[in-house]
């Protein structure tokens, strides 16, 4: 089917979300929202990346994504630690245990992405986008223990993958949106 319309030929930056279940948002929100007005970041929804930032048009990008959910089974998460990291999109998160369900899910989906890393797979959960000084996030990863104290401990479901649209140049993150949701399969 030919679509003459514009935007269906337009690249756009994807990315493929792992969801946490929906009673574990609200938790995992206020704890965002806490360590956000502290420590100055922008607001976005709690998520596992299973496929890193990719250009495509939207048409391709649901394609992939709708191929990619087909048969997968939904899987456990399993906190190792809160973590700090070196760049913006890494500054405080949760680390996730490398199970082979993770990156097994994450490599089924960044093949049918055509998506290559450009270094090994970190599942992990971010709780503040920022880019802050190794003091500052020191503080911040001191924070999130003191306001959620059994957060190291946390073991969830990802039941749901989502297609998001993901401009990583807009670091106000205003311009992001949900595109796609798939439930995946009970395990």
């Amino acid at each position: 089917m030919e679509d003459s319309n514009e935007n269906q030929q337009e690249k756009h930056v994807y990315s493929v979300w792992g969801l946490p279940p929906g009673d574990l948002r609200p938790r995992l929100k206020k704890l965002m929202e806490s360590l956000r007005t502290e420590f100055n970041g922008p607001e976005f929804e709690p998520h596992v990346t299973v496929v890193g930032a990719i250009s495509l048009t939207e048409s391709e990008a649901r394609f992939k994504f709708n191929k990619a959910c087909q048969g997968l089974k939904a899987y456990n998460a399993n906190v190792e630690k809160v973590a700090t990291g070196t760049f913006f999109y890494q500054c405080v998160f949760l680390l996730l245990h490398p199970t082979p369900e993770v990156v097994e899910t994450s490599d089924h989906c960044c093949g049918h992405f055509g998506y290559l890393r450009s270094s090994p797979y970190m599942p992990h959960l971010s709780l503040l986008y920022a880019d802050l000084s190794e003091e500052d996030k020191k503080a911040a990863e001191e924070k999130t223990y003191a306001l959620d104290e059994t957060i190291g401990n946390l073991n969830f479901e990802i039941s749901h993958l989502a297609l998001y649209k993901t401009d990583t140049e807009d670091k106000s993150l205003k311009s992001w949106e949900k595109v796609a949701e798939y439930q995946l399969n009970p395990n």
